[in-house]
């Protein structure tokens, strides 16, 4: 497998949009430098090209917040619906071989994989909601415990009356509301 590199206009095209937002969003990272943020990333190829997936999907990447001990910045998707490139799937490549008719075109774990990201823990959702609101017209699946996944089930959030909710579907479940966010560590 070879590792995808980006080109220098879209390397610097990303990292201006990063800036921009980063700048835009200060209430996202109060005490974070971007410039400790860029460095970071331009020492880290692999971890800009899943910037870069996270982008070109609608994700809207963005800094919450640093781990102290490690001194990882933590990328959220930040679009303030679940992003649209990431739309109409089901949980996993089980739920989607499950579905007898009308399958989607993919799964929010492959995709997932295949950006170098995760999907969001329920822990993750309800800390991004703090940040500001989220999903309040579209769901979003998130990581799910194997008690639950290995009965067919899969769990998905989103936020109504300004309250955070965590539901229960089907895994192979799909609507054109309900996408996935993910988190990167860089």
């Amino acid at each position: 497998m070879t590792k995808k590199l980006l080109t220098e206009e879209q390397r610097e095209k990303l990292l201006h949009t990063l800036k921009n937002r980063f700048e835009a969003n200060m209430h996202r990272h109060t005490d974070v430098n971007w410039a400790d943020v860029e460095a970071k990333i331009e020492r880290n190829p692999e971890k800009l090209v899943a910037l870069y997936e996270m982008e070109m999907t609608a994700g809207e990447p963005d800094v919450v917040s640093v781990d102290g001990q490690t001194d990882e910045y933590l990328f959220l998707d930040c679009a303030t619906e679940s992003p649209k490139g990431r739309r109409s799937v089901c949980y996993d490549r089980e739920a989607l071989e499950s579905r007898k008719k009308h399958k989607p075109d993919n799964n929010a774990i492959d995709m997932a994989n295949a950006m170098g990201v995760e999907l969001l823990t329920e822990e993750q959702y309800r800390e991004l909601q703090k940040v500001e609101a989220f999903d309040l017209k579209t769901s979003s699946w998130v990581q799910t415990p194997a008690t639950i996944r290995e009965l067919g089930g899969a769990l998905f959030c989103d936020r109504r009356y300004d309250t955070v909710f965590v539901y229960h579907n089907g895994a192979e479940s799909y609507y054109a509301a309900r996408g996935f966010r993910t988190s990167l560590k860089v």
